[in-house]
């Protein structure tokens, strides 16, 4: 009888499991630096300016489950993009550095290789370079993080079907310079269309060959713009997510796993940059519409999953034990960081040794709204000038290194004093080891419920999806 039982539950649990529906179609959206406070600080952004106090909602967090997930990797409690890009790509933990490699170096395979496998097509996008450590995760295998030409170079081996981008990042760690091909003629050679902007992707969008979107020639290659020094004609995360779909659904009754990066809301973060950073999550949240889009269209058929890789900045909403925030202060700015700290470098060139803390004033009421829709207190009136006077009159030190930039002492020092006016604080420019968010819709979304691992993610999302290593 006992044999009996056990026989019909197994019988169950196999009609059960193999009735269960699958995700056809599955979309892997990875906020770079984002955690749980970048996301409360742009939903508390979007109530300010509009004249209250609370928080109104960007569609991913409306997703029906909403938790949270551990990020440390093999090496550290707080990891770099690389090894929890691996862990988001593949599942397996690493150190920090490693590009789909284990602690060993030994290659190990992505949720996007699985999908590969099952006949799905496949993409992979981004908003910074298409050889930075989160995209590569999912279909390069180097033991370091900078081997960009190396990591590019793997992408016909891979042969996915769609990949996007900015472009790609020159360096290589094992060859020469007169070694290293044209990494575009090393994927035409491989059978990839190398696309350059929009205009050139819609004239070919539909060739049956896969294809390599990057921006138009003479652009950035590390990225594309920030949303918030975004000029007309500037390609978006959005659009990428529209092309993507575009070319995996085309000529297809298989399905696809689309991995869709928003790189810059990391870098922003930083450069402790909260303005520009909350663009970059709201601008990623733009993206997920378009998947939502997509979802609502086959609602039985689709899985759509957003995490982090890190959080970055260690972020706090309040300082000075003031129990309020100002976070509408955030709409003067009027450019990012980068841009602000380009600008200064061209009037100091433009006034030479003749230059003003006056030009200085200008400039920045101008593009950050200080002395007039900020008010300053007197520190931070200081804060400014000392910079000044350190980088225009003593000649001492004109820019001070960041991660991802070589930043003007002037634009650092208005940034913290924008935080500060919105109420907020960071403790470091580099990554914590926070939780991150998870969201999910969709066929299996009640599996991404509770506190997670990020190496569970795809793991879940291959026996969802039906998938196989």
């Amino acid at each position: 009888m006992k044999r009996y039982f056990l026989t019909i539950c197994a019988i169950l649990f196999f009609v059960v499991s193999f009735a269960a529906p699958k995700a056809k179609y599955v979309f892997y959206f990875i906020g770079d630096g984002m955690g749980v406070n970048q996301v409360n600080v742009t939903e508390a952004y979007l109530s300010a300016v509009n004249g209250e106090i609370g928080a109104r909602h960007l569609l991913l967090t409306q997703f029906p489950v909403v938790s949270m997930a551990t990020t440390f990797s093999k090496s550290s409690p707080v990891t770099d993009s690389a090894a929890s890009g691996t862990a988001l790509a593949s599942g397996t933990k690493t150190y920090n550095g490693a590009i789909g490699v284990d602690n060993d170096t030994l290659p190990v395979y992505s949720v996007a290789v699985a999908a590969k496998k099952a006949g799905k097509k496949v993409g992979v996008i981004t908003s910074v370079s298409v050889d930075h450590a989160t995209p590569a995760s999912f279909y390069a295998h180097q033991s370091y993080r900078k081997k960009y030409y190396e990591i590019a170079a793997e992408i016909p081996t891979a042969g996915f079907d769609f990949y996007a981008g900015s472009g790609f990042v020159s360096p290589a760690l094992n060859y020469s310079k007169d070694e290293m091909e044209n990494i575009e003629d090393t994927l035409s050679r491989g059978g990839y269309l190398v696309l350059h902007g929009l205009d050139e992707y819609r004239a070919h969008a539909a060739d049956k060959a896969p294809k390599v979107l990057i921006q138009a020639e003479g652009a950035d290659q590390h990225s594309l713009p920030y949303s918030i020094d975004r000029k007309e004609g500037d390609i978006t995360l959005a659009q990428l997510t529209k092309c993507a779909i575009e070319q995996l659904t085309r000529d297809n009754k298989n399905g696809f796993f689309l991995m869709a990066e928003g790189g810059k809301i990391d870098w922003a973060a930083h450069h402790n940059d909260p303005a520009t950073m909350v663009g970059e999550v709201i601008d990623m949240n733009e993206a997920v519409k378009v998947a939502y889009e997509f979802y609502r269209q086959h609602p039985d058929e689709t899985l759509i999953v957003i995490s982090a890789d890190h959080e970055t900045g260690g972020l706090a909403l309040a300082r000075n034990n003031v129990y309020n925030l100002n976070l509408e202060k955030l709409s003067s700015q009027k450019c990012s960081q980068e841009k602000l700290s380009d600008a200064i470098t061209r009037l100091g060139k433009d006034k030479g040794d003749s230059i003003k803390y006056s030009d200085i004033q200008d400039l920045l009421k101008r593009e950050m709204g200080f002395w007039d829709t900020v008010e300053l207190t007197w520190e931070q009136e200081k804060m400014l000038r000392d910079a000044y006077e350190k980088s225009f009159v003593q000649n001492k030190k004109r820019k001070e290194k960041q991660m991802y930039a070589q930043t003007e002492l002037v634009a650092k020092a208005a940034m913290k004093v924008m935080s500060q006016a919105a109420g907020l604080d960071w403790s470091t420019g580099g990554h914590t080891a926070g939780y991150v968010p998870v969201y999910a819709v969709g066929v299996g979304q009640t599996k991404f419920s509770g506190l997670l691992d990020n190496a569970l993610l795809p793991q879940l999302i291959m026996q969802i999806a039906g998938y196989r290593k």
